[in-house]
């Protein structure tokens, strides 16, 4: 058996952290547990837990998306969305709370760098926050949650231009990069009007127009968006 690298003491400090005390201290247990322990210390891992608290978490942060942005469309919502709830957010806001030290896991596993590996990381996270759901019930969850992503939710994500927010949408769901091309030109040469096309992976192509290039290709970009995040 590979000795722990944590106690259950360490609970009180984590409990602290988190702003909640756990009436069952056995769920907090597993949401930490990685599943590098084996037999009956490790007293289950995080997994299920990491499972449930990724659905919690979509939910809160779609609810606050949606409340903060009445007016935007659902293509506008969705790559902030996927912004807040991806490994790299998740792992961050677990470097800032200090989770990783809590985390219980077999020698092997912290030495060879578990405690600071994004998906380790971003996994318990999830766990966590479903351990707060089963024991303290959504508000708890909830208000863990804004809390850690307040700050995220008032950054910049909003303010990123179509293009931008296409181009990773489509590097998160591996779609390749978009590709962009000018169909005609028209009017008078100094005030021309653009149709852009931009193409994405075996995707029907949107089409856009606009008083620049760089215009038509946004609202092309938009429009794209706005299609990949219904399919």
């Amino acid at each position: 058996m590979a000795p722990l690298t944590e106690t259950p003491g360490d609970f009180a400090a984590l409990q602290e952290t988190l702003g909640h005390r756990f009436a069952d201290q056995g769920l907090l247990r597993e949401a930490v547990s990685h599943s590098s322990l084996q037999g009956s210390e490790s007293g289950g891992d995080y997994e299920r837990l990491e499972f449930l608290g990724d659905r919690v978490l979509g939910l809160v942060i779609t609810t606050l998306l949606f409340e903060r942005h009445p007016s935007d469309p659902a293509g506008d919502l969705a790559p902030r969305l996927n912004a807040l709830v991806r490994r790299e957010s998740l792992a961050a806001i677990a470097l800032e709370i200090g989770l990783g030290q809590h985390i219980r896991m077999a020698t092997s596993e912290a030495a060879s760098g578990g405690r600071e590996k994004p998906a380790i990381l971003a996994d318990c996270l999830e766990a966590v926050i479903g351990a707060l759901f089963l024991d303290g019930g959504m508000d708890v969850a909830r208000r863990f949650i804004i809390d850690h992503w307040q700050s995220r939710l008032e950054q910049s994500e909003s303010t990123k231009d179509p293009k931008t927010l296409l181009q990773e949408l489509a590097h998160r769901r591996g779609l390749g990069l978009p590709e962009y091309r000018i169909v005609s030109t028209e009017g008078p040469p100094h005030e021309p009007v653009f149709t852009v096309e931009v193409k994405l992976g075996e995707r029907r192509p949107a089409r856009a127009t606009g008083l620049s290039k760089r215009k038509a290709e946004q609202a092309a970009a938009q429009d794209l968006l706005g299609r990949i995040d219904h399919d």
